[in-house]
């Protein structure tokens, strides 16, 4: 991967915006591109009641970049929008950040699957998610 492959790809994710609820949950992309993109998310805000990080934070880190990846593979005048997604959580993360990888498990014309494996500061994997986009054309503006 180039760094200028990188850099496109951080420019297209910047110029598209990764959602409110990404914005509110805190979520920054690290790295973008239709081989890999990884994102941030602090644990700080995200948590369930008793301090764990909350699975469906997990959930929306996984989305947030399998969606965006699709889409991004998806090109111009082309829109992915999920029809699966499922997590197993193994961990628990209770304090810091947590990282998101995001790789392509299939890359097709009319439907993308990805996996997300979010990980602690430590480097333990905390949760895999998997996700299945439909690649179909963008509505007319």
């Amino acid at each position: 991967m180039t760094e200028t492959a990188t850099t496109a790809g951080l420019d297209w994710a910047a110029a598209r915006g990764t959602g409110a609820l990404a914005q509110k949950m805190g979520i920054e992309i690290l790295e973008f591109t239709v081989e890999r993109s990884v994102a941030t998310m602090p644990v700080e805000g995200n948590t369930q009641p008793v301090g764990l990080m909350h699975g469906g934070a997990y959930v929306v880190l996984g989305e947030s970049l399998g969606s965006m990846s699709a889409n991004l593979h998806a090109g111009p005048g082309k829109l992915a929008v999920g029809l699966d997604i499922n997590a197993t959580h193994t961990r628990s993360a209770t304090s810091g950040i947590v990282t998101g990888v995001c790789t392509p498990v299939h890359l097709g014309r009319t439907v993308t699957v990805h996996e997300i494996v979010v990980s602690d500061d430590q480097g333990r994997r905390c949760s895999t998610i998997r996700i299945t986009n439909l690649i179909k054309d963008a509505p007319a503006r």
